[in-house]
């Protein structure tokens, strides 16, 4: 399967023009044989907003950009992973991506259950999703965001789900670049799947996102990575490389 990540500088609260540029990047994705682009994290409104600006935003996930995000994806014919503010039950609101196929079918909404620091504590609420798992293009994918990645316990659980490829939007910025150089790499092998990481770039309010979005392979080798701007990477996954590590099958869960 071919796989595309669109690392972006998403503009905050600009829904229209961010989803234009989605548009744009699904278009030229597609055009180079891609069959699922993963965006950044929030990448629908920008993520450094301010707990206001983020409800005043959020949306269900059946919502406007929803509807124009599966649009998108139909017209193209490419999966389309991104991250936009969930607006749940009872006026809940989540870090949210959600997964939609080709045909525009909504295939996963993740939300975001480690919620890092301030700015996601003081906006968000934690999700406490399961460990869903869909296919696109052949390939079994499940969806974790930015700070979840971090914690092996859970990439573990979607390993265990039987993923081929954990899609991960992300909004990582300096000085944190350990996460994609090194975190990112051995969460794959540790595993023995592929981690496809789609950062952020430029700056937004305070944070300088550092870019560096990330294919590790099974073996964890780095597949692809991005620069520090705007750019679109493509690279292809084989799922028959997922029986590389063996972690998974000489665990010892009696132990722990």
């Amino acid at each position: 399967m071919r796989l595309a990540l669109f690392q972006a500088d998403a503009e905050p609260g600009a829904v229209g023009r961010n989803l234009d540029r989605l548009e744009r990047a699904a278009g030229e994705a597609a055009t180079r044989g891609a069959q699922l682009l993963v965006g950044p994290e929030m990448g629908l409104t920008g993520y450094n907003l301010g707990p206001e600006a983020v409800r005043a935003l959020a949306e269900p996930p059946d919502g406007p950009m929803a509807q124009r995000v599966a649009g998108i994806a139909r017209r193209h014919g490419i999966g389309i992973l991104c991250g936009y503010p969930e607006l749940g039950e009872g006026g809940a609101v989540y870090n949210a991506a959600q997964l939609v196929g080709p045909d525009g079918a909504r295939l996963i909404n993740h939300r975001k259950a480690h919620l890092f620091g301030d700015l996601d504590r003081g906006s968000f609420t934690p999700g406490a999703d399961g460990f869903a798992v869909a296919e696109v293009g052949g390939i079994r994918v499940g969806v974790l965001i930015c700070y979840d990645v971090e914690f092996p316990e859970i990439v573990r659980r979607h390993a265990l789900a039987g993923v081929d490829a954990l899609l991960v939007p992300t909004a990582l910025m300096h000085p944190y670049t350990v996460v994609a150089t090194a975190v990112v790499p051995t969460r794959a092998f540790e595993n023995g799947i592929f981690v496809a990481y789609a950062n952020r770039c430029g700056r937004e309010g305070d944070l300088h996102y550092c870019g560096l979005s990330t294919v590790a392979g099974p073996d964890g080798s780095v597949l692809a990575r991005a620069g520090e701007g705007e750019e679109i990477v493509v690279v292809d996954i084989d799922p028959a490389l997922r029986s590389v590590a063996t972690h998974i099958a000489d665990r010892r869960p009696d132990l722990y």
